[in-house]
């Protein structure tokens, strides 16, 4: 597969195996994200991303939606590197309240950030990333990742330096 397509929506297996494993909240402490256990279908991204944005005249063909924290934010893998598999798209999440931001490079380090407990809204809420190792989690990463584990605010540092102007890139579509 050498870019995306409204007709590729395989749901890799390592996103999959996420959803089966589910993220604890652990009372207000933990990571506040749902991950799903499909991509949502196209009409469904290109619905929220026109609703997100304002703008009636967007397609949602550049994201792949695949978990929502508490308050409906929505983290989606993003086509930003045209010619490239799915896998090696970034991480992106987008908030209810507006928030948004690149979560990771690819897929790979995606893994990494919840197995050191950071959550999507999480990297984008907040400067400081706290280490909370997650032990499940990190077998998950292990059994999936091809790069190699690094702490959260490494991963989430890296992909706002290749992606710094994502969130402005962002605001200019919104009416």
């Amino acid at each position: 597969m050498n870019e995306l397509t409204d007709d590729d929506r395989r749901f890799p297996p390592a996103l999959a195996d996420l959803a089966r494993v589910g993220i604890d909240y652990a009372d207000g402490d933990g990571i506040d994200f749902e991950p799903y256990s499909t991509f949502c279908s196209a009409e469904e991204t290109t619905d929220w991303l026109r609703q997100w944005t304002g703008n009636p005249e967007l397609d949602g063909d550049a994201y792949r939606l695949f978990g929502q924290d508490g308050t409906g934010g929505l983290a989606a893998i993003w086509y930003g590197r045209p010619g490239r598999p799915l896998a090696e798209q970034p991480v992106v999440f987008m908030g209810s309240e507006g928030e948004c931001g690149v979560v990771a490079g690819n897929l790979s380090d995606f893994l990494w950030v919840p197995a050191d407990g950071i959550g999507p809204l999480e990297s984008v809420l907040y400067e400081e990333h706290k280490s909370r190792p997650n032990a499940e989690l990190t077998q998950l990463a292990g059994r999936h990742a091809t790069t190699p584990r690094r702490p959260a605010r490494d991963i989430i540092t890296e992909a706002r330096t290749e992606f710094p102007t994502f969130a402005d890139d962002i605001d200019e579509l919104c009416r």
